[in-house]
């Protein structure tokens, strides 16, 4: 928009200097800026830089004509307004005349060119640019004028409820003050009762734990107040005694001991040990349990050794109380196994697994095994002995070791696997922990489910050569499915990303075939985040791979798994050697 006093542009455009200078000399009272194109396209450019009032436009000039240029000019949504005036020296006809009105012309002017009519008509147009102008700053004005009033009315409207929502805000915050508060008692109240329940359940089954030692105890004493008691029957009353004090100092213990890591108040008495010497302390602890339930365990245990600080107290505490929870919670005559391992995702960790074949946990209750008195939560584990506290203090002194533990069970009847991680102390990284001939790994039946070919083909070869293992090939989901069914592998290696079903569904349904659910699962795959690795472990993957993998990596994986492998029956499924290979 034009500033008062700003004058208007007049574009001149002729090829001929001589007539621009004449445009100039008689348009040049009229005080308005006269700007020169002696081309067509310096004309279009000129236009592309400025607003102008009016053109006064050449017909006959070489290159582009003034034709054209009008018709490119009416082309641009910015000058397509813009008013024309033609000028020619020739004679032109009524068609030529109408041709240049449909491209915008407003007028025609011959040479020689009359200066008065000449100035004239530009006067003209340029006064009604002008006016024109003024009209869009007035209605500019005004649209300003009813921004403001729109703003005052808006002002005053809110200022006329103002104190009305004012009231209401108060209100409102009054009113969620007083849900907050009543939800906060609701939730305060849920909580002590839920305490109170925890803490009379735990006194019902402390009162339990120790009236039965207690019991035997009174029995044993009014024995030996008996005339005729027998030394026979004075070594089994001796005996008796102390198993049930011995069981009584335990029990203390154990409270003592959630109490001070509750309070922050437990001393680790650090040391470095053999963690393989202090399992195989924690298995003869609790070998007479073990042995009175006709259980069958099983220590798999790595070439090597594995060097931790710790301390050794406390340390084999946490494995007798895993390995004692096992043995309890498994009917007579079941199968432990516990497993040494590094950890494949970190090497500077090792993993120690329990897994039993006892009556599993309740997905509903997994996530709360460890909580202290968890035990009191279920009537089922009334029918056990035990104060609900041991896994709380295995949590604990694990974690004062600066390591994790986790549970996992496929539920109630499946058995359970709880996994303790600890720190390599650093004196063990020092060794070798991998070489190039690898650990020994016995002849396997390997299966293989992954749908990059190549990927596949090559980890298949390098399995056959040095390992002497036979390997069966899938390259999807449904596939490697159907080659589990007929061949019942001894170990599958499994990727993820797979083009039908995923590997994590593969998994699923693997654990709920009763044949092949023991069935050792490593995942073999690029993706490396902690949720994934959190999906592989809840769908029932032993172990978990990110490519690439070297291969000495794959085979200390392979050792640790392949003394838990159980042969499979050969009338049950299609031999290996005979299935049929894909890929």
């Amino acid at each position: 928009m034009l500033a008062v006093g700003e004058k208007a542009n007049i574009l001149l455009v002729d090829d001929m200097p001589a007539r621009l200078l004449t445009y100039e000399a008689i348009l040049g009272s009229l005080e308005q800026n006269l700007v020169r194109a002696q081309s067509g396209e310096e004309a279009l450019a000129k236009l592309l830089e400025m607003e102008v009032a009016t053109i006064l436009l050449d017909v006959s000039m070489p290159g582009m004509d003034g034709f054209e240029t009008a018709a490119m000019i009416r082309g641009h949504p910015r000058s397509a307004q813009t008013p024309i005036i033609f000028v020619t020296g020739v004679h032109l006809t009524e068609l030529d005349r109408l041709r240049g009105y449909e491209m915008g012309a407003v007028d025609y002017v011959s040479v020689p060119v009359m200066p008065e009519i000449l100035r004239g008509k530009v006067h003209v147009l340029v006064q009604l640019y002008l006016q024109r102008r003024e009209l869009t700053r007035l209605n500019e004005t005004m649209a300003a004028a009813n921004v403001e009033l729109a703003a005052a009315h808006t002002a005053l409207k809110t200022e006329n409820t103002r104190e009305l929502h004012q009231l209401n805000r108060t209100l409102e915050r009054a009113n969620e003050q007083l849900l907050g508060e009543v939800a906060e008692r609701k939730r305060a109240q849920t909580l002590l009762q839920e305490e109170v329940k925890r803490k009379d359940d735990f006194l019902a089954i402390l009162a339990h734990e120790l009236r039965n030692p207690l019991s035997a105890m009174h029995n044993g004493v009014q024995l030996m107040h008996a005339s005729n008691l027998s030394p026979e029957r004075t070594v089994w009353v001796r005996d008796l005694l102390d198993r049930q004090i011995t069981h009584l100092t335990r029990l203390i213990d154990d409270l003592l001991d959630v109490r001070r890591i509750t309070s922050g108040r437990i001393q680790l008495k650090r040391e470095a040990l053999d963690l393989e010497g202090v399992i195989q302390q924690s298995v003869e602890t609790v070998r007479p349990l073990v042995d009175s339930r006709r259980h069958a365990l099983v220590v798999h245990a790595p070439h090597g050794s594995f060097n931790v600080e710790a301390d050794p107290v406390r340390l084999s505490q946490v494995f007798v109380n895993l390995l004692t929870n096992a043995a309890k919670y498994t009917a007579e005559g079941g199968h432990i196994d516990l497993t040494i391992a590094r950890d494949v995702l970190d090497p500077s960790w090792v993993c120690v697994r329990v897994r039993d074949t006892g009556s599993g946990i309740a997905p509903e209750l997994l996530e709360h095994v460890f909580e202290l008195f968890a035990q009191a939560n279920t009537s089922k584990a009334r029918n056990q002995s035990g104060l609900g506290i041991g896994l709380s203090l295995v949590r604990g002194l694990v974690e004062l070791h600066g390591g994790t533990v986790w549970a996992r069970s496929d539920g109630p009847g499946m058995g359970s696997e709880f996994t303790v991680r600890l720190p390599i102390a650093r004196a063990a990284e020092q060794r070798v922990a991998e070489s190039a001939a690898g650990p020994d790994v016995p002849p396997l039946r390997l299966l293989i489910v992954d749908d990059n070919v190549d990927t596949a083909t090559g980890l298949a070869a390098h399995l056959r050569e040095t390992g002497a293992h036979q390997v069966r090939l899938a390259h999807s989901g449904q596939a490697g499915l159907a080659a589990a069914g007929e061949s019942a592998p001894d170990l599958v290696l499994l990727d993820i990303g797979l083009p039908d079903i995923d590997g994590y569904e593969v998994a699923r349904r693997l654990r709920a075939d009763e044949r092949l659910r023991h069935v050792p699962l490593v995942a073999l795959t690029g993706f490396c985040g902690d949720a994934d690795r959190v999906r592989a472990r809840l769908a029932g993957f032993d172990e978990y791979l990110v490519k690439p993998v070297p291969y000495a990596m794959l085979n200390e994986v392979l050792a640790g798994l392949a003394p838990s492998l159980q042969p499979t029956a050969s009338d049950e499924v299609v031999p290996f050697a005979q299935a049929k290979r894909e890929g």
